[in-house]
């Protein structure tokens, strides 16, 4: 190993100062830190930063210079479409290979390595995205039969109603209400156990987001604008129907 490879510092995050029992991380600046039987002084104290995944607490982090054939490059925000990176890949392996030309060149991306930390949750994600879905169709499929039979089982009344002066956009009201009102206690049931398994996945974890209370509402908004899409077209339909043709059938 050559003179200038070896290890002669170190680099520590702020955990592991206060693991070293530093109240404030500028205090460990100087100090010494055994690895084995040999003491490094401390060269500076870098911020906090995730190694691994967030269902680990932050680690003591040691940096140490040691001879190791890898560099770390950061590619710019243009770089963005593939040609570009292979083109910038191609250009890195030529330069390695004429500074360091009996090592083999290998590469990895660390938005992959990250990724892999939550390979998990992406699949839950997906599941859930699926089966979110398929129950949003099941349910806009059953919304739409309730709102035709509600339709033509009140076809009488609409009739009347309409002779009376009744305006479509009343009318298709009175027909979207009584949905409205389902959705709404549906939301009121469904919102508490959704807050529970919400909550109970993220003490899984443990740097957290805290659940909030507007998620729930928008949640709600967009589940009633869902079900008024569902029916308003079925409620317009018989709002617009000729109310002397739906008496006389009736």
């Amino acid at each position: 190993m050559a003179h200038s490879d070896s290890m002669k510092e170190l680099m520590i995050n702020e955990t592991c100062s206060r693991a070293m029992g530093f109240i404030n991380p500028e205090d460990a600046v100087g100090k010494f830190l055994y690895l084995g039987e040999k003491a490094y002084p401390v060269a500076g104290v870098v911020a906090d930063f995730h190694e691994g995944s967030f269902h680990e607490a932050m680690k003591p982090v040691v940096i140490a210079k040691e001879r190791e054939w890898s560099i770390a490059i950061k590619l710019g925000a243009t770089a963005k479409q593939v040609s570009d990176v292979k083109v910038i890949l191609s250009q890195v392996e030529k330069q390695w290979k004429k500074i360091y030309p009996d090592e083999g060149f290998n590469y990895s991306f660390l938005n992959e390595a990250i990724t892999r930390l939550y390979d998990q949750e992406t699949k839950t994600a997906w599941l859930m995205n699926v089966a979110m879905g398929i129950t949003i169709f099941i349910s806009c499929m059953g919304l739409f039969g309730l709102g035709m039979f509600a339709s033509q089982r009140r076809t009488k009344e609409i009739g009347i109603r309409k002779v009376l002066g009744a305006s479509v956009t009343e009318i298709a009201a009175m027909l979207s209400k009584d949905f409205v009102i389902l959705v709404l206690i549906a939301i009121v049931i469904a919102s508490p156990v959704a807050w529970y398994f919400m909550n109970q996945w993220l003490q899984d974890f443990v740097y957290r987001t805290q659940i909030s209370w507007w998620v729930f509402v928008l949640a709600g908004a967009m589940a009633v604008l869902i079900a008024l899409l569902t029916v308003s077209f079925q409620a317009v339909r018989a709002a617009f129907a000729n109310p002397v043709k739906s008496l006389r059938t009736e």
